[in-house]
């Protein structure tokens, strides 16, 4: 019996997850239109600020619903003026008396915290089993956070091997992020992989000068850190030392498009004293630095979308061709994939 191995590049994605489709400061007072693996879906807010996520359809001629605009907390259609609630329910047609039409749009269960708008896209009576990636340094006064997009076309499991190793660090030497990784300890569980790497850190946030070392490099010194990342079906996470910590969510768009958050989070933590300062001072401080690693950010996410879309477009030219990899950590990954596909098939 021969045995046929499941092509990760052609996986589709698990939809009873939560997926981080915007950032909350995205989503104002207009619509906003956002794919999830071929979905068109319109998120926009209610009369009372409340998030909503329906498809990005008007049932009445099929046009996209986020061309349109929010008018007392529905969705108003910008061909005919059509209006929809969070529900999915018409709540109005402009030249219409009488009974609405009975037509209603899917929606989707949506949930809204740590500056992110969450979406669930499979069975909605799933959605409460199951709980989002959580960013407790989002609100904690102690850290300073920058968030940079990535949109790259290739399969979103490109991008994920690319955050699970390390050893590319070799990629980003201009920007002295981390170097010299060497994969100490791998465990696997269901639906997430644990690797710690030992690698060079060329930051140190112990001194209250010490953030300017983001933007100057001569303040910068190699020192040995551990570096811990995860990947946490769908998203994936890590922690360098006690300095930083690292979030990336995704939110795949189709097989050859892949839309992420990564997000970047400085620790203050090294300064005992900083909790009898006010808080309100506190919190300016945070809000002020916000964005202070973008620059960084911005320069990491360009070298590995490179990279990311030219591994794309060599599989697409020959997907019978092997990879040699010798990183345990993107096995574990792949392992992972395989087997979801897997339960999903029996």
């Amino acid at each position: 019996m021969v045995r046929t191995l499941i092509d990760i590049r052609s996986l589709t994605i698990d939809p009873n997850c939560w997926y981080a489709v915007a950032q909350s400061a995205e989503l104002k007072t207009e619509p906003r239109s956002i794919t999830l693996w071929g979905e068109a879906i319109a998120l926009f807010r209610g009369a009372d600020g409340v998030a909503h996520a329906v498809e990005d359809r008007c049932p009445h001629r099929q046009v996209k619903l986020s061309h349109g605009r929010v008018v007392e907390g529905s969705l108003e259609c910008a061909y005919h003026g059509w209006r929809f609630d969070g529900d999915g329910r018409c709540t109005h047609v402009p030249y219409r008396e009488g009974s609405l039409p009975g037509c209603r749009l899917r929606t989707y269960p949506v949930r809204e915290h740590d500056g992110f708008v969450w979406l669930f896209a499979g069975d909605p009576g799933r959605a409460h089993a199951v709980e989002p990636l959580r960013l407790p340094e989002w609100d904690h006064l102690n850290y300073i956070a920058s968030v940079a997009p990535i949109a790259c076309a290739a399969h979103y499991s490109y991008l994920i091997e690319n955050l699970m190793d390390m050893h590319h660090g070799h990629l980003h030497e201009r920007f002295q992020a981390w170097g010299a990784a060497h994969l100490e300890k791998l465990e696997e569980h269901p639906g997430r992989i644990d690797a710690l790497y030992e690698a060079q850190s060329y930051y140190r946030i112990d001194r209250i000068w010490s953030v300017a070392q983001l933007f100057v490099p001569a303040l910068r010194r190699a020192h040995p850190e551990a570096l811990a990342v995860s990947y946490v079906y769908p998203h994936w996470r890590a922690r360098l030392g006690e300095d930083f910590r690292l979030y990336c969510l995704l939110c795949p768009e189709g097989e050859r498009s892949t839309r992420a958050y990564l997000v970047h989070f400085t620790s203050l933590e090294a300064f005992p004293d900083l909790h009898k300062l006010p808080v309100p001072f506190r919190r300016f401080v945070k809000d002020r630095c916000f964005g202070s690693a973008q620059g960084m950010l911005a320069g990491l996410i360009r070298q590995d979308v490179q990279m990311i879309e030219e591994e794309q477009r060599a599989y697409d030219r020959d997907p019978q061709r092997r990879n040699w990899e010798v990183n345990r950590s993107i096995a574990a990954v792949q392992r992972l994939w395989r087997q979801q596909k897997k339960a999903d098939v029996s």
